[in-house]
């Protein structure tokens, strides 16, 4: 995501490196490589103008402290521009009828529907909602059907009528059917349209009007750049949307629509979507994708998303067999798929402050945990639980259910070893303890 745009930025303050204060001229520069940057990201030519401009004024007008050297200070003053770029501040979906109903409206091939069971599932598992799916695209072949596995995969109701054709009337019946059966939220499906489609762009208006939402999001295909915002703009002028969901934030986007849209539309970005996981979809944090522009990392995000895995009764659990050094391999399979549902692995590695440059080269597969899990799954039950057991004949038979070598079978038990040992440590030592029992830095091997 945006690692582009964050290697040019960076070469652009090491003009100021070295330098040991701002003048008009190191000034001009830096921020023309920056504008020159934005451009190459697809910004909108007027919004990286503006941007730099603005930079540039406060960069003028501001003391710079010693103790700030004038690199970190255009940082600094970019990374605030950027976070305002994009909006301030995070913008929160306003729900307040019940049912409240939130319409989808976007091109076709945006990923609208996939968002619609993302935007469900995190509704029920963060929100403790109980929303209901309606299938309104009554165009696109197997559309759906298409919304129905969606509704499956994430345990959430779809509504839908395969025979009829007015999306007013499919849509009026599943608010009545929600208000009947007590969901609180419904989620509007409609088909993809080009701006330029008066008919279809005529439906959906009148869809709008007819049913009222509380929200009208636009989902827009973030690798589509600035055509992403060009296309906001016209479905903005006829819909009048709340807010912008930019999807496939994890394809190799340039980042200018995230960028730029905000500006053109003044409409906020609520969510985005950064993979093809039902888990993959966050809430947009102005503030903290500035940070990622900027290659800091984004750890709070990072923290949120371990946090939604979390299940503090497992966690006791688990800390009670660390104790006793009893933590075995189904624990083992039950953190790797924790893990797997975090999301992308590049990009969770990519949360990390000064991780993301140093693999951005680096091909990082989501099946890393394959062979892993595979060599798990050929263990018999008992063998999870009592590692110990497993000798060379054992081991030789899992290799070969398993698909993968003894070496890799004998390596995964070393580095299990490895694990549970230091787990035994962590838990029985406490962190003060760790630190006592460790040598002085000074006798520290170099």
């Amino acid at each position: 995501m945006f690692e582009n745009l964050s290697e040019r930025l960076e070469r652009s303050f090491k003009i100021l490196k070295g330098e040991g204060k701002i003048t008009e001229i190191n000034v001009a520069e830096t921020l023309k490589d920056v504008r020159r940057a934005l451009l190459d990201a697809d910004v909108n030519y007027k919004v990286a103008k503006t941007f730099t401009d603005t930079v540039k004024q406060k960069a003028m007008g501001m003391n710079v402290l010693t103790a700030v050297k004038p690199g970190q200070l255009m940082v600094k003053l970019v990374h605030d521009e950027l976070a305002e770029l994009m909006g301030g501040t995070a913008a929160e979906l306003k729900l307040e009828n019940r049912p409240a109903i939130i319409l989808m409206s976007g091109l076709q091939g945006s990923g609208k529907t996939t968002f619609s069971g993302k935007l469900a599932n995190m509704l029920k598992t963060k929100q403790h909602k109980r929303p209901l799916l309606v299938a309104c695209d009554v165009y696109r072949p197997a559309a759906i059907q298409q919304l129905h596995v969606v509704g499956e995969q994430v345990g959430v109701d779809v509504y839908s009528e395969p025979d009829n054709k007015n999306v007013v009337e499919i849509a009026t019946n599943a608010i009545r059917k929600a208000k009947q059966e007590n969901y609180n939220i419904v989620i509007i499906d409609t088909a993809g349209r080009l701006a330029v489609d008066e008919e279809m762009m005529t439906e959906i208006a009148t869809l709008k009007e007819a049913i009222r939402p509380d929200e009208t999001l636009f989902v827009v295909d973030s690798m589509t750049g600035q055509d992403a915002v060009n296309t906001a703009k016209e479905f903005n002028d006829r819909l009048d949307f709340d807010g912008v969901v930019l999807t496939k934030l994890d394809g190799d986007t340039r980042g200018g629509a995230a960028l730029s849209i905000r500006t053109v539309v003044t409409k906020p970005i609520k969510f985005i979507g950064t993979g093809e996981k039902m888990e993959a979809i966050d809430v947009f944090h102005p503030s903290r994708m500035a940070d990622r522009i900027l290659g800091m990392g984004d750890v709070v995000s990072l923290v949120e998303r371990a946090q939604a895995q979390f299940d503090e009764e497992e966690a006791r659990r688990l800390q009670k067999k660390i104790a006793k050094n009893k933590f075995d391999f189904d624990d083992f399979l039950g953190q790797i798929q924790q893990i797997k549902k975090m999301g992308n692995l590049k990009e969770l590695a990519s949360m990390i402050p000064g991780v993301g440059k140093q693999i951005k080269d680096l091909d990082i597969d989501d099946d890393a945990f394959k062979s892993i899990e595979a060599i798990i799954q050929s263990m018999t039950p008992k063998e999870r639980q009592n590692p110990d057991i497993l000798n060379q004949s054992r081991r030789l038979r899992i290799a070969k259910g398993s698909g993968t070598s003894i070496q890799e079978v004998n390596r995964l038990l070393k580095q299990f070893d490895q694990t549970r040992k230091m787990m035994k440590m962590v838990s029985g030592m406490g962190m003060r303890g760790m630190m006592k029992g460790m040598p002085p830095m000074s006798k520290m091997p170099h």
